[in-house]
């Protein structure tokens, strides 16, 4: 749990909307009063970014277990430096990622031991509030990268069996976890999404939000 204020995460495959619906909740929390700090990961802190910027780069290749230490050393710092300080001051911390998208993608979908990431995930030592796993069929998700027209990322360009065993991952973490994860259909609108996770967010932690 987190020291004094809330920390929610939001978490998803590729396209998701994730950034979306982070930015829409956090202008919901404030219009109710709240502090609110919205980070990602892997980033949050210059150094959490540059171990972002090598993860995503398409030209370059991590052995599975390189690429899970890499984001847990971005996660120690960023969590170091950003999110236990604005818990401890009591903030809403709304992040894009944390824990069990490392156990989607590099445990699932990798095949890195799920012991050896459970591992690393008690050296960190925070556990989130509340997560909220947008799930999105993977054919809806590949168009809506499609859209962006942008180029994509190391992730981004993993094939569909990949991304089904993170989808896949997400489920069986949120089947487990039942008390903190609750898994959000993404296919719908915006505006419905927002408000089934500002509901969730109400229902789940008594939170006021607009």
């Amino acid at each position: 749990m987190s020291p004094q204020g809330v920390f929610i995460t939001i978490e998803g495959g590729e396209g998701a909307g994730k950034s979306t619906q982070i930015a829409r909740l956090a202008d919901r929390l404030r219009a109710a009063g709240h502090e609110v700090l919205t980070t990602r990961e892997p980033g949050g802190t210059p150094g959490a970014e540059a171990i972002r910027a090598l993860m995503l780069d398409p030209a370059r290749h991590f052995a599975p277990l390189a690429d899970t230490l890499l984001v847990f050393a971005a996660r120690a710092d960023h969590v170091a430096a950003v999110i236990r300080p604005a818990l401890e001051r009591g903030a809403v911390v709304l992040c894009d990622r944390f824990t069990d998208s490392t156990m989607a993608y590099q445990g699932y979908g990798l095949g890195v031991g799920r012991t050896t990431i459970a591992t690393l995930e008690t050296m960190i030592d925070l556990t989130p509030d509340l997560t909220l796993i947008l799930d999105l069929p993977e054919p809806v998700a590949r168009a809506r990268l499609a859209r962006r027209g942008s180029a994509t990322d190391r992730y981004e360009q993993f094939d569909a069996e990949f991304a089904a065993r993170v989808a896949a991952g997400f489920r069986a973490i949120a089947a487990t976890a039942p008390e903190r994860c609750v898994v959000v259909d993404a296919a719908s609108g915006i505006e419905e999404i927002t408000d089934a996770l500002a509901a969730l967010i109400r229902a789940r932690l008594g939170l006021a939000i607009a």
